[in-house]
């Protein structure tokens, strides 16, 4: 093999190992990265069969094993993708006119950001109906009390560890918990919110920790807080939205049995990826702000708001709850 040849059998062979090593069921930090960037590595793999079919010998049986290898793989990824495209028939109906609305803002603020008057301006702008907002502490607690003006129902829960969480609500919150699922100090919240119609939803409110060097090294406990809550959903009694960053990307396996078992719908499905992390660095983004609904619902429109100073961008779901059941 000349130089070239080493080259390109070095990115081959690097590409292919990335692809293949998240269909390992071991679940450390090491492993799952790889399900993450999946988008980048279709880009990946596209220039890299362009060029080998450009610099190769196309005469030698190695160079059209590599080009095989790179085109699978460009197959393979595109695969996993096209769901969360334009070009995959939409798993969650359109509704123009809405008679039942709810528009939902999820919006991880990034502790440290202090840019709070920015995400202020958003929710005036957007004017959501619910606000979810994660790693919020006492200080982005005092900052949004001014919210509590137009959102009269809340839920807080400050914490200084990025796991702190604070819902805001122009409907009445009822029956709302604060649990811990799987670890202390990472809280979730579950609640029941009664519309203008008087119809109630469940609506339950994420945030686990991801598997990283920095946090958890496997993916256990998240994948654990998923299917615990995905398993409580199973018999839904009322109308129901999951929605928070769940440090998951959409196409993952634990994201997929998430919504096998607990049957919700996700609305990107057929509409776009919606990529909310990381807002700062545009080749290094991926959807892990998610939100999923049982079938009660139909989608006007999904947002992703402007920069405001966090690592992720918000995302604004407008639903129509068109199937509605006895209220409760």
């Amino acid at each position: 093999m000349n130089n070239i040849d080493i080259i390109f059998f070095l990115l081959t062979f690097f590409l292919m190992s990335v692809t293949l090593l998240p269909l390992l069921k071991h679940r450390h930090w090491t492993i799952r990265l790889w399900e993450f960037p999946r988008l980048n590595f279709i880009i990946f793999a596209f220039l890299l069969l362009s060029l080998e079919i450009i610099f190769l010998d196309l005469s030698k049986i190695f160079s059209i094993f590599l080009i095989g290898i790179t085109f699978f793989i460009l197959l393979y990824q595109s695969i996993q993708i096209i769901p969360y495209t334009i070009f995959y028939p939409k798993e969650v109906e359109d509704i123009k006119e809405r008679n039942n609305p709810i528009d939902i803002m999820t919006a991880n603020v990034l502790m440290h950001n202090k840019n709070v008057e920015g995400f202020i301006e958003l929710v005036n702008k957007y004017n959501p109906d619910i606000i979810i907002t994660l790693e919020t502490n006492t200080w982005w607690e005092k900052k949004l009390s001014i919210l509590e003006q137009k959102y009269k129902y809340n839920v807080k829960c400050p914490l200084e560890n990025l796991y702190g969480m604070h819902l805001y609500s122009k409907f009445k919150i009822e029956c709302s918990e604060i649990k811990y699922l799987v670890e202390d100090k990472v809280p979730s919240i579950h609640t029941k919110i009664q519309l203008p119609s008087k119809q109630k939803i469940k609506a339950h409110f994420l945030h686990p920790k991801p598997p990283s060097p920095t946090e958890n090294e496997k993916s256990t406990n998240r994948d654990i807080e998923l299917i615990m809550l995905a398993k409580s959903l199973k018999e839904k009694e009322l109308p129901t939205i999951v929605t928070g960053d769940l440090n998951d990307v959409a196409w993952s396996k634990s994201t997929k049995t998430f919504k096998e078992i607990s049957k919700l719908l996700d609305p990107r499905v057929g509409r776009g990826i919606y990529s909310t992390y990381n807002a700062k660095y545009w080749f290094f983004r991926w959807p892990l702000d998610h939100l999923f609904h049982s079938s009660h619902f139909k989608v006007n429109k999904i947002q992703r708001l402007p920069y405001y100073g966090s690592d992720h961008f918000a995302i604004l779901t407008s639903l129509d709850l068109c199937e509605t059941q006895e209220k409760k």
